[in-house]
């Protein structure tokens, strides 16, 4: 293996979020969160993580380190907008208690629950069977999903948020492109990601219209349930898929599989400024520096 493509595969582990005035950019090793304060001041934090994957070999077994992945990345995102909002106003940062991870592990079952039970009940109004139901399902599921991002990106604080997303994803292209990371060479790249939760959702709205299809029963209730009890399943695989649309990015099947996320990135990003751009390059310089890159 090259150097180049060592330095690549190094690059496909980093993952990142935007967070209130900052990104998190995290990889196999560490987590560093990076929030702007002031003009001239850029708070860093960097934690150390291990893997559940890491921690019990069965858990990285493929599938399974999906569902698990998807808790860590929860756990990790919530504690990275928690410290955001306490650099923002300048307060001590204090740890969740398990009272409250548990509301906040409640309360994302159930916003992932009404994702799949909502437009199962809208749709089921049209009378619709087999497959062409579950397509239709997954049109008002999208349909849902993009009124959503709609909404809230009217909302002026939200839309920065949009931004440093932005400005995460043309930091972690220029990285994986080898480029140096100065303002002015990232400013270059596109505010688009294949690995992207965006186009997450839409493998898992493939996936679910696949996996709803081939499930026997025509009872009402037994596919209700299903939208429900499968969400893991469904999850594990739309994860494998993600991992391998960004290892096989240059695939003509893979871009096929993440051109509608990719699309769809235009609405949960916006372009962003320089000293945007300056807080995401600290973040994955700082995580490169950790992890040894």
């Amino acid at each position: 293996m090259g150097a180049s493509e060592g330095k690549e595969e190094q690059s496909l582990a980093f993952g990142g979020q935007a967070l209130i005035e900052g990104i998190m950019i995290r990889s196999r090793t560490h987590m560093v969160m990076c929030v702007r304060q002031t003009e001239d001041q850029i708070l860093t934090h960097a934690v150390q993580i291990r893997p559940a994957s890491e921690r019990h070999w069965a858990l990285g077994l493929p599938f399974l380190r999906g569902i698990f992945a998807l808790f860590e990345s929860l756990y990790l995102g919530v504690k990275g907008i928690y410290f955001s909002v306490n650099a923002v106003l300048e307060e001590e940062e204090e740890e969740f208690t398990w009272k409250e991870w548990a509301v906040v592990i409640v309360l994302t079952l159930a916003l992932s629950s009404l994702f799949f039970v909502l437009p199962f009940l809208l749709t089921s109004l049209f009378h619709l069977t087999g497959v062409l139901f579950n397509v239709v399902e997954a049109v008002v599921r999208i349909a849902i999903f993009l009124l959503y991002i709609s909404l809230v990106a009217t909302w002026g604080e939200f839309r920065r948020v949009l931004q440093y997303h932005g400005a995460e994803h043309k930091t972690i292209n220029a990285l994986e492109a080898g480029e140096a990371l100065e303002v002015e060479n990232v400013k270059k790249f596109s505010r688009l990601h294949p690995r992207c939760g965006t186009s997450f959702i839409f493998i898992v709205v493939l996936v679910s219209i696949l996996l709803f299809s081939i499930m026997p029963s025509s009872d009402f209730f037994v596919r209700l349930a299903y939208r429900v009890v499968l969400i893991p399943v469904i999850g594990a695989v739309s994860y494998e898929l993600l991992r391998l649309s960004g290892k096989y990015r240059k695939s003509i099947i893979m871009r096929a599989l993440t051109a509608p996320g990719l699309a769809f990135q235009r609405l949960t990003t916006r372009e962003p400024d320089d000293d945007m751009l300056e807080v995401a390059i600290r973040a994955v310089e700082e995580v490169n520096r950790l992890s040894g890159s």
